[in-house]
């Protein structure tokens, strides 16, 4: 028998779960012991050998073991030896910096799995769906992507789109009845629900019949995997800088090589120094560095609540202008509380905030306690899906903020959803955003039948016959009425949600078309939803740096106008928009004023994706928030596309390039922060790294200009780069933001890395590098053979010293002295690291013949030390 051939209960049986209480605790363990985690297998990664010989794949490093291997044969075996030890531990420093970009990107993987709801110990809880095991009781909404194989045993309108699985893009509806048939295919099994396919419509559950590779679409899956990760235009440009440098270096060195020779100097001598001048001058772990500082920078997005579903959102979060935001649960607490209750023309104060159910209800400062009030609240709660309970001493609650404040309500006047067992819900219509409401039908106690709806005051309105219970008509008198009542709640900035009745006799079963016609309206419910006050403060350092902050809302006008004062979004010629004035606006005409507009009112998805579209036109870099399946476009139109974590669909955090754990403004800005950050620093490894190169090769090229000895011998050249070019730069990717990070304008999405002055910097500092090296060469050579081991010791030294006294320099775009230098304690921690093996190989006896060093005295460091601050020092005055 296949699961599509059996009953739910049996169902239930074959997997010893409940469906009223899920799996206990203890039995998941032994399944996931059992049967594995809910996914299915992946191509390999490389293997740690396979990366740690991969560093010796690039051309100019085999170029140098062959030179080497060479000058072995040539007697020059100590030098051999050292080199290639260099030659290791360069691999070495390369492979960690690789290992760690690979865990770092593993761990994101790891965050970036979708969720589920699922039944446990007889509490629902939201889980990663690779903790899923057969017989979990999941549930599922509109915009969730479906965990797991699941056979379902209770269904609303649900309907769920299996392109993944069947390549058919229209909707399926879903049943719970078995099904007779012996060969059915994926596509007619209406009774599952497949992993991987959208739930477009209706809401249901079901139990978990199969995980991982045991999944239908996980089968095909395991034929198709693919986890190459795709580089950043960032990396791509650095990758292209990188070629570009080698062509320079092996043109460069070829002169230095061809220099040497004619000067009379032994051609293997000459190649190995060529050889190892390319080597450092060549940024070969630029790559490597570039993706530790985006995943070091990613992790540190984590903490601060936003996970980074690709990583060139990093970059272009530093070049974003304009943030378009959802107004609850982002820029507000998504703490829904019913506030006030208009009914049969009399206004009701509700008491008590957030989800706590005290509080009660008064008109004219008396409570109230009437059963046409009660009967309101019951409406409340029989058209909403989201439940109230207290965890840790706090009050919470699962599903929907809105339904949970008209819950919560209900709770204040003594009813409870569990007394409202006796209710059962025949049908429902879910909510649309295109409808503005949502429908169920109820059969009460005595049999009798009632469509409850609610929705938008203005949709409802218009759409009610009658007024109040005993179906009076409603009249235009009337309507205006409760337009005013509407009106005079969201001044208060208090969301409306209004609710209709159409009632039926017993064993009449009507048709879903008869729910929502001859409706009498009810009443009306005024929540709010408090601004964070941590989203002002962001609100207002994003001004400063540039970026327009939008509020996006269905909300009405007059709430979102309120709000958006209250959170200094709106400046006094601010414009608010209307969903139905953007209707008669034509696309060049919504362009043409855009700018202008601050807040959104009462839109549908299809206005945010022309919003996001007309801000792109003229130039803006768009930063989109949304949670629901009707997002998607827009967030994927975006430039960054932004999740809820917490109250997104999967639709919506799959289109998204970010997600906020916590739903958060605060946290958008934190990430345009870190993102910024993060760019910077890239920005100063690069300039250190390439003007440190910049000035070993002139160091070479003025010797042979000046017809000196080699001022640098090959062993040196590459203990230069080891030491200088590893972890300050990595240091370097760890700097905290500088203060002015976020007083900055954008950056332009298409700056080069060189952009601002930074090409400049790196040319300057490399040419002032190199020349107080060949100066501290000169100087102690004297044109005196003897002395050159003392000569060749100076320059190796004042080449180290400039290079990590540089390394501060690059920490500022303005000025050495614009930061405090203790401020990076990994920088310190490296550049004392650095000084400590450069000390090693010059005053430990058995490393002076292989580095060809000697010991320097006082008057030495004197020299050297003012020398190698040059560069840093004339430039910090400059500011240049």
């Amino acid at each position: 028998m296949r699961w599509y051939q059996i009953s739910a209960d049996e169902t239930a049986k074959q997997t010893n779960s409940d469906p009223h209480k899920g799996l206990s605790t203890k039995e998941v363990e032994q399944r996931l012991k059992r049967d594995g985690r809910n996914e299915w297998k992946e191509e390999k990664g490389v293997s740690q050998l396979a990366l740690f010989f991969g560093q010796f794949k690039d051309f100019m490093v085999l170029v140098l073991l062959v030179a080497t291997v060479i000058s072995g044969l040539l007697g020059e075996y100590i030098d051999s030896i050292a080199i290639l030890l260099i030659v290791v531990l360069n691999a070495l420093i390369g492979f960690f910096q690789e290992r760690n970009a690979e865990k770092s990107l593993s761990k994101l993987k790891e965050l970036n799995a979708p969720m589920a709801r699922v039944l446990r110990d007889g509490q629902w809880a939201k889980i990663s769906s690779a903790e899923l095991v057969v017989g979990d009781v999941v549930s599922l909404s509109a915009g969730d992507r479906v965990p797991a194989d699941l056979r379902l045993v209770s269904v609303t309108s649900l309907e769920t789109e299996e392109s993944a699985l069947t390549g058919e893009s229209l909707p399926v509806a879903k049943v719970t009845e078995k099904l007779e048939s012996d060969q059915l295919g994926p596509q007619d099994q209406l009774n599952i629900a497949f992993m991987s396919s959208l739930v477009t419509r209706g809401s249901g559950t079901g139990i978990v019949i199969g995980t991982g590779s045991n999944t239908a679409v996980g089968q095909i899956a395991e034929l198709l995997v693919d986890t190459k990760r795709k580089e950043t235009p960032l990396e791509r440009r650095l990758e292209k800088l990188g070629k570009i440098l080698i062509v320079i270096a092996l043109l460069l060195t070829a002169l230095t090589v061809l220099a040497g020779v004619y000067r009379g100097n032994p051609v293997y001598e000459m190649l190995i120094a060529g050889v190892s001048l390319a080597v450092a001058v060549i940024p070969e772990g630029l790559p490597a560095i570039v993706t530790v500082a985006l995943s070091l920078g990613v992790q540190r997005m984590i903490k601060q609540k936003a996970i980074v579903r690709r990583l060139s959102a990093v970059e272009t979060l530093g070049s974003a202008t304009v943030i378009c935001s959802d107004k609850t649960g982002t820029l507000t607490e998504n703490q829904m509380t019913v506030k006030e209750i208009y009914l049969d023309g009399k206004t009701y104060t509700v008491t008590g905030d957030g989800y706590d159910p005290s509080g009660g209800f008064y008109r004219d400062d008396k409570e109230s306690k009437e059963e046409a009030l009660q009967q309101f609240l019951r409406y409340g709660v029989l058209s909403s899906h989201a439940k109230v309970f207290r965890k840790k001493k706090r009050w919470m609650i699962d599903g929907d903020p809105t339904e949970g404040a008209l819950v919560v309500a209900a709770k204040k006047a003594g009813i409870d959803e569990g007394k409202l067992s006796e209710y059962d819900i025949l049908h429902e219509i879910p909510f649309d955003s295109k409808r503005k409401r949502m429908t169920v039908l109820v059969r009460t106690p005595d049999g009798k039948q009632i469509a409850i709806t609610k929705g938008a005051p203005d949709v409802l309105i218009e759409k009610a016959a009658y007024l109040g219970a005993d179906k009076k008509l409603l009249a235009d008198k009337d309507k205006r009425k409760l337009y005013e009542a509407v009106d005079q709640m969201a001044a208060k900035a208090l969301r409306t949600i209004a609710v209709c009745i159409r009632q039926f006799p017993a064993g009449y079963e009507p048709k879903e078309e008869e729910l929502e016609k001859e409706m009498s309206f009810i009443g009306l419910n005024g929540l709010i939803d408090p601004p964070r006050k941590e989203a002002r403060d962001a609100i207002i350092d994003c001004r400063k740096a540039g970026i327009k902050t939008i509020m996006i809302t269905g909300d009405h006008v007059k709430t979102a106008t309120a709000i958006a004062n209250m959170l200094h979004i709106l400046p006094p010629a601010g414009k608010v928009v209307e969903g139905k004035d953007l209707d008669h606006m034509s696309d060049e005409e919504l362009q043409a004023d855009v700018d202008n507009m601050y807040v959104f009112a009462r839109v549908t998805p299809e206005h945010k994706l022309r919003i996001v579209q007309a801000l792109q036109k003229v130039g803006h870099i768009v930063a989109m928030t949304g949670d629901g399946v009707n997002d998607a476009p827009a967030i994927k139109a975006s430039d960054i596309g932004i999740s809820m974590g917490v109250t997104g669909t999967d639709v919506a955090k799959e289109a998204s390039a970010l997600v906020l754990m916590d739903d958060n403004f605060a946290t958008i800005k934190a990430a345009i922060k870190e993102g910024r950050t993060i760019y910077s620093n890239i920005r100063k490894f690069v300039r250190y790294l390439l003007a440190s190169n910049v000035g070993e090769i002139l160091v070479m090229l003025f010797a042979m200009i000046l017809a000196l000895p080699m001022p640098l011998v090959p062993i040196q050249i590459l203990w230069v780069n080891l030491v200088t070019d590893g972890l300050p730069a990595i240091a370097l990717g760890m700097d905290k933001a500088e203060d002015e990070v976020m007083k900055q304008k954008p950056r332009h999405p298409n700056e080069g890395i060189f952009a601002r002055g930074l090409g400049t910097k790196i040319v300057t500092r490399g040419i002032l590098i190199g020349s107080v090296t060949i100066i501290a060469f000169m100087l102690m050579y004297q044109g005196d053979p003897e002395r050159l081991v003392y000569a060749q010791t100076t320059a190796f030294t004042t080449l180290v010293m400039a290079q990590l006294i540089h390394v501060f320099d690059c920490r500022s775009e303005k000025s050495v002295f614009a930061r405090n230098p203790l401020g990076n304690v990994w920088l310190i921690g490296a550049v004392l690291s650095s000084i400590v093996l450069l000390l090693a190989v010059i005053y430990v006896d058995p490393l002076q013949p292989i580095f060809h060093t000697t010991d320097l005295v006082m008057r030495d460091w004197t020299l050297i030390l003012a020398l190698s601050a040059v560069p840093t020092v004339l430039f910090g005055f400059m500011k240049k």
